[in-house]
């Protein structure tokens, strides 16, 4: 089968090459996925890199969620059969035609939902939802301030928001991603992009849109001077939610605005979660695969490039041109 390897680490992703291995037979408890699609994420970027987290052993495929046909089961597999429709998440190894997973990481794919579709939703939407639901407490009626929504987790803070009953307004650095927000259902979109390129420039659009009291819940996965203005256009009692740094700069929370408007400031890892507390982190991937079954919930896939091409599809991700989400096909599926 053909799968794209990283061989060495590097800052340059075009060394990865496309290669031609052999797929062994899966192992008891394990099931043989044929792969249709695979999301692209920054983890499989970093993992090339060198500065992730988790380091997989060299040679290695990236791609950590994925969707296919399942074509072989190990001994002692009851869940799956040949032929069923899965969608599952791995570290690694999801730039490939096929890989072999234990049957506990994978999902039936829900009646009427694509391949690209299911392959995109569980880490932005999972992150989403931890952040909104169990730490945020989000209420229907409040005012949801997303911040980078036009990129996978923002875009799905919206889509979630707007299905939670809240009144969202999206920040974005261009127009033409922004255009793409407001039609997923966001209320108000705001340009936060500086004459200078640099970030900010919404606090009072906020406080316009929201009578002067600014928004109850922010999300936001930027940091840097975004999360230096979100201070100054929050509500009284309201929880600002670190998701990330995108900008590349840590934020210091000002405390005596933290005490003046009696506001929260919540750290969200939504992956740490199932991890510290096994019992929530199954209930939470299973409300959010809930609402994916039941159409509450639509990822939104800006492109799609055949395995061959992972490279560009990858590009895309660090060239900061991705709404959404971009997926990797392969065996010739085209959404």
């Amino acid at each position: 089968m053909k799968t794209v390897r990283c061989h060495e680490i590097s800052d340059d992703i075009t060394t990865v090459t496309l290669d031609e291995i052999d797929l062994p037979a899966p192992e008891p408890g394990e099931v043989q996925v044929k792969i249709m699609a695979c999301a692209v994420n920054f983890p499989d970027i970093l993992m090339i890199q060198g500065k992730y987290q988790f380091a997989p052993p060299l040679p290695f495929a990236p791609g950590g969620e994925f969707a296919g046909e399942v074509v072989a089961v190990g001994n002692g597999v009851t869940d799956f059969k040949v032929g069923d429709r899965v969608s599952g998440g791995n570290r690694y190894g999801g730039f490939a035609g096929a890989i072999n997973i234990d049957a506990g990481a994978l999902r039936p794919v829900p009646e009427g939902v694509p391949f690209e579709k299911a392959a995109s939703y569980s880490t932005a939407y999972l992150t989403a939802y931890v952040a909104l639901k169990i730490r945020g407490s989000l209420q229907p009626g409040e005012t949801l301030l997303v911040h980078g929504a036009t990129g996978g987790v923002g875009l799905a803070a919206v889509d979630l928001g707007k299905f939670m009953g809240a009144n969202v307004i999206a920040t974005g650095g261009t127009d033409e991603k922004l255009a793409v927000v407001k039609k997923r259902g966001a209320d108000h979109i705001i340009n936060y992009t500086q004459p200078d390129g640099s970030l900010g420039g919404f606090r009072e659009k906020v406080k316009q849109l929201t009578d002067g009291n600014g928004a109850d819940v922010i999300y936001d996965p930027v940091g840097g001077s975004v999360f230096d203005e979100s201070m100054r256009c929050i509500n009284w009692n309201g929880r600002i939610l670190t998701i990330g740094f995108t900008s590349g700069v840590w934020p210091k929370a000002a405390v005596n605005h933290i005490l003046i408007k009696q506001i929260s400031v919540i750290g969200v890892r939504a992956g740490e979660i199932g991890r510290r507390d096994p019992e929530l982190g199954r209930r939470t991937r299973d409300a959010v695969y809930q609402l994916l079954a039941e159409g509450s919930i639509d990822p939104y896939i800006c492109a799609s490039f055949p395995l061959e091409q992972s490279v560009n599809a990858m590009k895309m991700l660090v060239d900061r041109k991705v709404v959404g989400k971009v997926v990797v096909t392969a065996n010739g599926y085209e959404p």
